[in-house]
């Protein structure tokens, strides 16, 4: 069984019952199969209680079209990007993210970590539920091998030779895994690293009894900033579910923005290399523009999602990127998205110095944001067209670009459609609260209307 509303934007993602199956597994397996025009790829999964299943279900279909497998286990979703990237071949990770424990899901790559494009992901969708459907597909005289295969060691010793944390003062470092993958890779890391681990929640398991893998949630985070402030820690990194995002906080339990920490890193890589490209993405801080450009950088923006920042990423040789959901990308990773070689780098720069945390992202916080609000909207062009004319008028930039774009030379607006559900995503930032406040406001006010559904 395949539900049309598994497939989403970049990825697969949905209910594990009611949304889709073993079976659906398998036709998805069948399916990418067939499209991917490689002899083997590479396949991981996270900690989720239907991961075995979907998993085998997945194995059965890519094989059944004569396509060998080498099969990694458990693995965090950077490591699948790592393995393609170093083994030169498509992957697949079986994983929902941050999502629930009900949930299940595929992120997809090509070969060398190389992202999948809106049109190979929508004709794997009308493929799998044309097998799923028909059957079609699944059969083959000569099925393809599988191999089992452990990169731990090789994935650490990687994400080691691309950061300077020779001579780094001992660190404390709070480890907040939420049950999921950075469990199995974050004590494998620090056991290399002049830093003592402060672990929260490393066992594995799918049932997320402690807390959501989703600390987007600042409900999600109060476990690690407690533990900062009861241990006198000098940071610590909370990760998702798949450990592909890293949040970060400070010495004094405050969370430190996306785009503060994408600041700091983009300082720490420019320096290397003067005047290469930072991809951002359309809801980054401000801050971030200025702080690249001072510091002899080019902003490349994207819009808003990781098949986005990486086509970017790979189009301008970009040295690294940052997005406001605490992705992070390096060109020395592939191009791809990892949250614990994020971490590294902020543990390396706060290591070789003296100062706290909180004093050196400072230099970094220059504007005041609302966060991502959610509106139930369903004329969702009509609302954000009322947004336009409402705020649109006098000194200020539309762009359609990425939903809708209000700038100023001291505030933004954003306004994005969910991929996924009648929502409308509202993010602000201004100079100042009260003015960031009294926007956010008058937008909010403007989508309570009831024309909108």
């Amino acid at each position: 069984m395949l539900t049309p509303r598994i497939f989403k934007a970049n990825d697969i993602r949905g209910i594990v019952g009611p949304e889709w199956d073993v079976a659906g597994a398998r036709a998805i397996g069948a399916a990418y199969a067939q499209l991917v025009d490689s002899p083997q790829i590479v396949v991981g999964r996270d900690m989720r209680l239907t991961g075995p299943e979907i998993q085998q279900g997945f194995t059965e279909g890519v094989r059944s079209g004569g396509v060998s497998i080498i099969d990694l286990g458990l693995t965090s979703t950077d490591q699948l990007w790592f393995a393609s990237g170093v083994l030169g071949l498509p992957g697949v990770q079986i994983t929902s993210s941050h999502n629930g424990w009900e949930y299940n899901g595929m992120k997809f790559c090509l070969a060398g970590a190389k992202p999948v494009t809106g049109a190979f992901l929508g004709e794997l969708a009308d493929r799998a539920r044309r097998i799923d459907a028909e059957g079609a597909g699944l059969a083959s005289t000569s099925p393809g091998d599988l191999e089992h295969r452990d990169l731990l060691a090789d994935y650490v010793h990687y994400l080691l030779s691309l950061v300077d944390l020779e001579g780094i003062r001992r660190l404390r470092v709070v480890v907040d895994a939420g049950n999921g993958m950075a469990g199995l890779t974050a004590p494998a890391v620090f056991a290399q690293i002049n830093a003592e681990l402060i672990g929260l929640y490393l066992d594995l398991d799918g049932a997320f009894p402690n807390h959501q893998p989703n600390p987007l949630d600042p409900a999600n985070l109060v476990a690690a900033q407690q533990a900062v402030r009861d241990t006198q820690a000098d940071l610590a990194i909370v990760f998702d579910g798949d450990a592909d995002r890293a949040f970060v906080i400070d010495e004094t339990g405050a969370v430190v923005s996306p785009s503060a920490v994408t600041a700091l890193i983009a300082v720490d890589e420019l320096a290397l290399e003067p005047g290469s490209a930072i991809v951002v993405n359309s809801i980054t801080s401000s801050a971030v523009r200025e702080v690249v450009a001072e510091h002899g950088g080019v902003v490349v923006e994207s819009k808003v999602g990781h098949t986005y920042m990486k086509a970017l990423m790979a189009s301008h040789h970009a040295i690294f990127g940052g997005e406001h959901s605490a992705h992070y990308y390096f060109r020395d990773f592939f191009g791809a998205d990892t949250g614990m070689l994020a971490a590294l780098h902020v543990i390396a720069v706060l290591g070789h110095g003296q100062r706290p945390l909180s004093e050196l992202v400072r230099d970094f916080t220059r504007y005041v944001a609302s966060g991502e609000i959610n509106s139930t909207i369903h004329d969702q062009i009509g609302a954000m067209e009322s947004v336009a004319a409402a705020l649109g008028g006098g000194d200020v930039t539309l762009s359609w670009e990425d939903g809708l774009r209000i700038s100023a030379d001291d505030w933004w607006i954003s306004l994005r459609p969910s991929n996924t559900e009648p929502l409308l995503r509202l993010n602000v930032e201004a100079r100042e609260a009260t003015q960031m406040a009294q926007i956010r406001d008058s937008v909010l006010s403007l989508l309570k209307e009831e024309r909108w559904g």
